[in-house]
């Protein structure tokens, strides 16, 4: 235990910083109401309200920490020459007192460094580390770690007993930072939901936090190193350090599905940063809703990069000329749209720069032209017609049902899913698309009955990135809007915004705009939004058709790539970091960091999963765990008669041992609802995670499938049936694939406490 003076010394700082806070909030509530109530005599007023309440209200939004601690850490310098020390207090946000004295420093800033780096080999000058503990406004305790300086000597305090905290650890030599917090934290009871590791971040975590913004950087992490926090807590250190620019830019966080999300959601916000999109790849397709699914093979042959080709054969195939002469009626008279004409224009368009949907029009203009000039040398010039100009005449062909039903043929608009769905309703453009791309075999794989309307199609997961791709060789299908009018209405009549500062500048515009009549300025599909920095986590289960999409929204070359290859379970997933590399083709060389070390995963789960990831991916070593959880996985055979009842057992006592924990039963796609129905039959409350009426992954006991359940963490796991498992990939349901065994990697590495395997068939050799 902490000895009362320590824990009383933080108490008195705290209180003196939490009134601090008080005022800091008063003073923004203040300057919001201010602004609420001021009167409004002009444009300026219009700006300097938008500006200040903007403000305000931001400020307020960044103060509001909930229940979290006000701060978790302080770092004591050595002392100077005159003996003074330098003393910092941690925490999730910075606050100063009313003369704008620091008392708590961001995590982020530069002077916080120390604290998450500082080793027993390289002091950073510290000659100590305190954690704190509080909960609510209260401290509970604290852990000290002491330096030694220059001369190799530690300065401890008289009275101090040194608190070793060894139990749970794993000795090894690893350098961890505050390892009494770092275990307090891991052995807290799961909530269903992702929390932020600011009190925790380890030396080698916080190396990748603050790593630059430009460029690539790589992340290679196996199951518990902390991988996904650690992408979140950097996209909140980049927005810190590059507020001016990320916040013009934004900042993307991809993940693998939306139940993943869900569990990572209320990280950023916690850290003060609720101005980060969050998605799926799918979800930045935007109008297609994902209702499908198909077989792996196909899911993995549509993920091939081939497909980009493929997509492009398709478009040219709708850029055709006519097969027979087309008659127009004009006027009193009939022309006739000749075929060789079309072949001509086509041919020229196919050489034009821009889209498909943009160089329709000069195809529509240079045919139309063409026919207003035969019809006039033949009509007008002779007096037989009272047009008087031959682009009068074109508008005139051009307006014809006959003009446009042939301009259709020719070149017609397109949206993404109508090129798809026509591409995979008719195998003769498929053939002819695909040839020597595909088999004859694969390309009948594709093939779809027809729907009557688009929105009947059961598009997949893999179909939105095709659907991408073509939006990119499309275009948008709708006319480019024109520039807004009339914008400022009078509002900034005799304002010279170039007089002010960007911020106030795109403040008075927007004001502007709300004030005044505008059209829509809803994107078009085809249009997308790209970012400043984008984070991908388990960047491993992209198909390389997925990557193309997530390369169009890159605006400056900043991502950070995070995943696992050991836990690459998705059929059309990348094979290697280098292939990944390989589609997205970094602006410049990316720099690739190695997490070494589990924090979350127990040494005995880590030992016990090591065989499955040493025979499904050979060249890749496990992390090396820092805690023991004290209990050993238990595995169950049992008969076919026996195996609901054990399943049920089994169940109750993972619930009973870790309560108020999570408990999760992973299971093959198929058998999950087999598996409710046994549990909530045997009064076993169980929910699907993914239903949207359930409490998701905050209930008690969740049943997922072993497919989805990556990024995800639980107090205890039972992984049934694993045979079934690793059989997933494999052309023999009796055998193991590499893509099964390293998602039954994932389901054994999810638990921090306890794991259980239950099975009734025969185990794949590697539990054996």
């Amino acid at each position: 235990m902490a000895h009362e003076r320590e824990v009383g010394e933080e108490q008195a700082f705290l209180d003196r910083a939490l009134m601090a806070l008080d005022h800091m909030r008063d003073e923004a509530r203040s300057l919001r109401d201010s602004a609420a109530v001021a009167n409004m005599r002009g444009a300026g007023d219009l700006v300097e309200r938008d500006v200040v309440m903007g403000t305000a209200l931001h400020r307020l939004d960044q103060l509001a920490i909930g229940d979290q601690p006000l701060f978790f850490g302080r770092i004591d310098y050595n002392p100077d020459a005159l003996g003074t020390s330098d003393i910092y207090h941690v925490g999730r946000l910075a606050v100063s007192d009313d003369e704008l004295n620091p008392l708590v420093v961001d995590w982020r800033a530069p002077v916080a460094e120390a604290f998450y780096r500082a080793t027993g080999v390289e002091s950073l000058g510290l000659s100590r580390r305190r954690h704190v503990a509080i909960r609510g406004h209260e401290v509970t305790g604290v852990e000290d770690e002491y330096f030694a300086d220059a001369s190799g000597e530690l300065a401890l305090p008289e009275d101090e007993v040194r608190n070793a905290t060894e139990e749970g650890l794993v000795d090894g030599g690893l350098a961890l930072g505050g390892p009494g917090a770092l275990l307090a934290a891991l052995g807290r009871a799961r909530t269903g939901r992702m929390g932020d590791i600011v009190a925790t971040i380890q030396g080698e975590q916080d190396q990748i936090i603050r790593s630059p913004l430009a460029g690539v950087l790589l992340v290679q992490g196996g199951p518990g190193t902390g991988k996904t926090a650690v992408a979140l807590h950097r996209a909140a250190y980049l927005l810190y350090t590059y507020r001016a620019t990320l916040e013009r830019q934004g900042v993307l966080v991809v993940g693998p599905n939306p139940l993943f999300l869900n569990y990572i959601e209320n990280v950023l916000p916690s850290l003060g940063e609720s101005g980060v999109t969050l998605s799926t790849i799918s979800g930045l397709v935007t109008n297609v809703e994902i209702r499908g699914e198909e077989s792996e093979e196909v899911d993995q042959l549509k993920g091939d990069v081939r497909m980009a080709t493929l997509v492009s054969r398709a478009l040219r195939t709708r850029q055709r000329a006519l097969r027979a002469d087309v008659t127009i009626p004009v006027g009193r008279a009939i022309i006739t749209m000749k075929s060789r004409y079309t072949e001509e224009v086509v041919d020229r368009a196919r050489r034009r720069p821009g889209n498909h949907n943009q160089r329709r029009s000069a195809v529509g203009r240079e045919l139309a032209n063409r026919l207003a000039q035969e019809y006039y040398e033949r009509f007008v010039r002779e007096g037989l017609d009272e047009v008087n100009a031959a682009g009068e005449l074109a508008d005139l062909i051009r307006s014809t049902t006959e003009f446009k039903e042939a301009l259709q043929r020719i070149w017609p608009r397109l949206s993404g899913q109508e090129l798809l769905h026509d591409l995979f309703g008719a195998p003769a453009l498929l053939r002819a698309a695909g040839k020597d791309l595909f088999s004859d075999a694969e390309l009948e794989l594709f093939v779809r009955k027809r729907s009557e309307s688009l929105d009947e199609i059961e598009w997949t997961k893999a179909d939105a990135a095709l659907i991408d791709e073509a939006r990119v060789l499309l275009g948008p299908r709708k006319r480019p809007r024109p520039p807004l009018k009339n914008l400022d209405n009078g509002i900034l009549e005799g304002i010279d915004l170039d007089a002010y500062a960007s911020d106030v500048r795109a403040a008075a515009l927007r004001e502007a705009q709300r004030n005044a009549p505008q059209q829509s300025t809803d994107l078009d599909e085809a249009e997308f939004v790209t970012y400043g920095h984008i984070v991908v986590d388990e960047a491993q289960d992209l198909s390389p058709m997925e990557l193309r999409v997530l390369k169009r929204r890159d605006l400056t070359g900043s991502m950070t790539i995070v995943g696992d290859m050991g836990q690459a379970t998705t059929a059309s997933s990348s094979a290697s970091w280098n292939s990944v590399l390989e589609v997205l083709d970094p602006r410049r060389e990316p720099n690739r960091v190695d997490l070494t070390v589990s924090y979350r995963t127990p040494e005995e789960v880590l030992e016990f999963a090591a065989p499955t990831l040493l025979k499904a991916t050979p060249g890749l070593e496990a992390p090396r765990a820092v805690r023991r959880a004290g209990f050993t996985p238990i595995v169950e055979t049992v008969s076919a008669n026996e195996f609901a009842p054990t399943i049920v057992r089994a169940v109750r006592r993972e619930v009973e041992a870790v309560a108020p924990g999570r408990v999760a039963v992973i299971v093959s796609a198929r058998r999950v609802t087999e598996i409710m129905e046994i549990l909530n039959t045997n009064g076993v409350e169980a929910v699907d995670p993914r239903d949207h009426d359930s409490k998701g992954l905050g209930a008690d006991l969740v049943v997922l499938s072993a497919e989805g359940a990556n990024g995800l963490e639980f107090d205890a796991v039972i992984v049934v049936e694993p045979a079934q498992i690793t059989s997933r990939g494999s052309a023999d349901p009796t055998r193991s694939s590499p893509r099964g065994l390293r998602t039954l990697y994932v389901a054994m590495t999810r638990p921090t406490r306890r794991l259980a395997i239950v099975a009734s068939g025969a185990l794949p050799e590697t539990l054996l």
